[in-house]
């Protein structure tokens, strides 16, 4: 199968049974999380995939073209998805994971990660999807289009699929308010969500790679 999107690839070892979707953030590229990646150790051979955002005009950044998983049009975060961005990146991951499907990769084995933007799209994505997968990392980021979420999500997949979140209290991009009630807003729905925060502003820090390797070696081990 042929996707839209251009991704780097990586195989800790040959013939993975498990995949990671990785989504980087705005204006960044699919390397960018490659050597976090590279710096985890996880029990079985996993492949992993960073695609790169399409390159799109961003409205808050003064129409600069950028890698974008959907552009960003209003200074208050509530109002800023772009619904239809957010629906074609989902489409676009959507692809990612039948392909890993049909590379014999059964859905409960594939995983969606996300940094910032990136997050945004893998919940969005990952609670859509009509099949439990094997988890979700959503790192420094919110949940998008919550008023859409009762109409448009599959709730015995959801509720199967786990779902790490990670954020920092000094956030000045995606206020740690807005996580939090993101998570929250989760937890209603029955999500199985592990929630960890940290001491940082918009970034990663050591103790969340170790915690996102702790939570990916309990979940590859089931």
């Amino acid at each position: 199968m042929t996707t839209t999107l251009d991704y780097l690839t990586v195989d800790t070892a040959p013939a993975p049974q498990h995949s990671i979707i990785w989504l980087h953030g705005l204006g960044a590229d699919g390397g960018d999380f490659l050597p976090l990646a590279e710096q985890m150790t996880l029990p079985v051979a996993v492949r992993y995939i960073f695609p790169h955002a399409p390159e799109q005009a961003v409205t808050i950044n003064g129409g600069y073209v950028m890698r974008s998983w959907y552009d960003i049009v209003s200074d208050n975060i509530e109002q800023r998805a772009d619904v239809a961005g957010i629906r074609q990146s989902q489409l676009a991951i959507e692809q990612l994971i039948t392909q890993e499907k049909q590379r014999g990769v059964a859905a409960k084995h594939i995983f969606l990660a996300g940094f910032s933007q990136g997050g945004a799209v893998v919940l969005h994505t990952g609670l859509r999807q009509q099949e439990a997968l094997g988890g979700i990392i959503a790192l420094s980021t919110y949940l998008p289009m919550p008023s859409f979420l009762a109409d448009e999500y599959s709730a015995t997949a959801a509720a199967q699929t786990p779902i790490l979140m990670a954020h920092g209290r000094q956030d000045p991009i995606v206020p740690y308010a807005l996580g939090k009630q993101s998570k929250e807003k989760l937890q209603e729905i029955n999500c199985a969500l592990e929630w960890h925060e940290y001491a940082m502003p918009h970034s990663v820090c050591p103790a969340e790679i170790a915690d996102i390797e702790h939570w990916l070696t309990q979940q590859l081990r089931k």
